[in-house]
Order: C-alpha cells, then sequence, then structure tokens
C-alpha cells in the first residue's frame, strides 16, 4: 500500500466547524493574508479558495450575505463580474494556465460547500493537471503551498489593477 503524506489536513479535520457565514466573517476580516482575501472592495471580495482544486483557485463573493442569484442586486453583480475579469487576467499573466474554469454552485447537493452566501469560482487549468490521484483517491495535488501563491498573486491586486466599479 502506498501513502501520500498531507499533514496540513490534519487542522482541518481536528478543527471546530465555524457555524459563522466564511464570506461574511471575512468581509469582516482584519488580517487579509490569514483569510487569503487579495481584494476587498465595497459590494465584492476575491479569496483563495483554502481547500483548493488547483494552484491559484479563487473565489469572487459579494460582501452581503445574500444566497440566491435572484437577490443579487445589479451594482453588486456589476462589481461581481469586474473582480472576476480582474481575477482572470492576473491568473493569465502570474500563473500562465492553459484554460480557466469558471463557475457557480447553488445549493447543498451542487456541491456549495458555503450554501447560502453566493459566490464564484475560477479554477486556472493546465494540459495535464489532472491524474489519477482524483478519481481512485478522491485525492488532489497542488504542488505550491496557499501562502506561496497568495504572495505572487496579492502583489497584482494591490499594485497593478485599479478596480473602481
Amino acid at each position: 500500500m502506498k501513502h501520500l503524506w498531507a499533514p496540513w489536513r490534519i487542522n482541518y479535520i481536528l478543527s471546530e466547524k465555524d457555524e459563522e457565514c466564511l464570506f461574511c466573517r471575512l468581509s469582516e476580516s482584519e488580517n487579509e493574508r490569514d483569510g487569503l482575501i487579495l481584494l476587498r472592495n465595497k459590494k465584492a471580495m476575491i479569496v483563495m479558495n483554502k481547500y483548493p482544486y488547483n494552484n491559484g483557485h479563487l473565489m469572487i463573493a459579494p460582501v452581503r450575505h445574500v444566497g440566491q442569484l435572484s437577490f443579487v442586486a445589479p451594482d453588486e453583480w456589476q462589481e461581481l463580474f469586474s473582480l472576476l475579469g480582474a481575477a482572470e487576467s492576473v491568473l493569465k499573466r502570474e500563473m500562465n494556465p492553459d484554460g480557466l474554469n469558471v463557475g457557480i454552485n447553488i445549493g447543498k447537493v451542487a456541491g456549495a460547500g458555503v450554501e447560502d452566501h453566493i459566490h464564484i469560482h475560477i479554477v486556472p487549468r493546465w494540459l495535464g493537471d489532472t491524474n489519477f490521484m482524483t478519481v481512485p483517491g478522491d485525492i488532489r495535488v497542488v504542488p505550491e503551498a496557499l501562502l506561496a501563491t497568495y504572495d505572487k498573486l496579492v502583489v497584482h491586486f494591490q499594485n497593478n489593477l485599479e478596480i473602481e466599479p
């Protein structure tokens, strides 16, 4: 039998699960790096996924707690998609993916880890980035540490992009 060691997962496994909405907590957080917050505007924010499908897996969410697409206000949609475009630009420039997946999971059975706060996923993809580990082992191989990716990306959001929806 072969083993894959993933010691960073033990913190999640043993931690108490927070009842508070992840995105609401992040929208009020004062520590961007600890929260993996790349950019926070008045209506929306970009955060890294703490349990990514691939390196550079980002989420764009409204600041306001809203759980249905039909309840998202037009000015929130404008900022969400403005930030989605900025995320696409930064990921292409810094990580050079061959493509990107963009999606919104609505409701628990759709795969929404945070089911009552709308958010958009943007996941960089590279040719050959899938492998046998995902299917039989339900394991993802993410080759770069989260904070290393954060440090690489945050510079673009804080210094190079003027995002004013």
